[in-house]
Parts: C-alpha cells; structure tokens; sequence
C-alpha cells in the first residue's frame, strides 16, 4: 500500500465536512493537500437583531507525506503548526484572532511508507502545542502531529491527536475494499478540489 492510495481514501472521508485544496503551498513548497472547517453557532433572543453570543471554530489540516518519517520532516511539520499555521492561518498575522474566536485545531498528518524508528514515535507522541489568546476570552489553538506508516499500518499521534485513531484505522479497510477514493469521486461529479488564494506572509 503507498501513501498515495491511502491519502486519496483518507481525503474522501474529510471531505465530508471539510473544504479539501490540492495542491497547497507553504512558503514556496508543495504539499498534496490541506482541509479547511469552519462553524459558526449563535444564540438569538426572540429576533435576528438580538444577538446574545457568537462563536467561531476552526478546524486546519495539512497532509504530508514522506517515504520515512525522519528527524527533518518531523521539526518541518512542528514548525508548520508553530509559524505558520497559528500566525497566519488563526491571527491572519494580527496580534489576536478575530472577535468570537473560539478555538482553532491545527493538525499535520504525515504519511509515510516505512515505519516509525522509536526515538521519532516518542517525540510525536510527547509533541505539545497550546496557545491563548487575551486569557482564552479570544479562544485558544491546539496543535496535534498524526503519523501513519504504511508498513505496519501504526497510528502515533501527540495527546490531542489521540481521538482521530479509529478514523485513520478505518482508511486501510477502505484501501483493501477497492472503495473510490477523493480523486474518483470528485471526477465522476464533475468537481475539482479548492485552489489557494495567495495568503500574505
């Protein structure tokens, strides 16, 4: 099983409530794909106009993908998460995030063919990245690193990443079954993912 397969399977299942851009761009280097969620709830009294309280979440994904998982790639996606994604992507490169913030996830997903040497699992599961803003009244950001290796099909991922395992599991099944992945399912409807617009730096 290569990355590749495993990806476009993976990306289908997000797909469902994220807005997937092929390819997307960090700082001039390519990376296969990036997932974008965002919701809004609010608490209306009687009518539209009278608005109690907003909030917004925000939900970022970045998909890597490597023949191994090495000491460069991991500090690459660390500092992704750390200076890139919470600078630009939460503060749009303002001091806060913008008003009813509530939090922000940042996650990276590498997927590599060979598995994890040991020393390298131990520094993604130890990975910790938490930020708030104004003393959490602006929400806060939580980083998460998710690894997955083809070879001996093993999930490791930081604390905050923990919950996603099941989902990741359940790609290898749907690789086995000959199931239609993202790049299949997008062609047969006439659809193309979401292309990046020129974000400043």
């Amino acid at each position: 099983m290569e990355t590749a397969e495993y990806l476009d399977k993976l990306l289908l299942r997000y797909s469902g409530s994220f807005d997937i851009y092929q390819p997307y761009l960090i700082n001039g280097k390519e990376y296969p794909a990036y997932g974008y969620f965002f919701s809004c709830v609010e608490k209306f009294i009687l009518i539209r106009e009278m608005n109690m309280w907003t909030t917004k979440s925000y939900e970022h994904i970045l998909f890597m993908e490597a023949e191994t998982c090495t000491e460069e790639f991991l500090a690459e996606a660390a500092d992704i998460i750390q200076n890139y994604m919470e600078p630009v992507l939460v503060r749009k490169n303002e001091k806060w995030p913008e008003p009813n913030h509530m939090y922000s996830y940042l996650n990276i997903v590498i997927l590599c063919n060979k598995s994890v040497d040991h020393q390298l699992e131990k520094k993604i599961r130890h990975f910790h990245f938490e930020k708030g803003y104004k003393f959490n009244i602006r929400g806060f950001s939580k980083g998460s690193i998710m690894c997955v290796s083809m070879e001996d099909r093993k999930y490791i991922s930081n604390y905050q990443g923990r919950s996603k395992k099941e989902l990741f599991k359940k790609v290898f099944s749907d690789v086995e079954e000959g199931k239609p992945g993202f790049a299949q399912i997008m062609k047969e409807n006439g659809l193309t993912p979401f292309k990046q617009q020129e974000t400043k730096q």
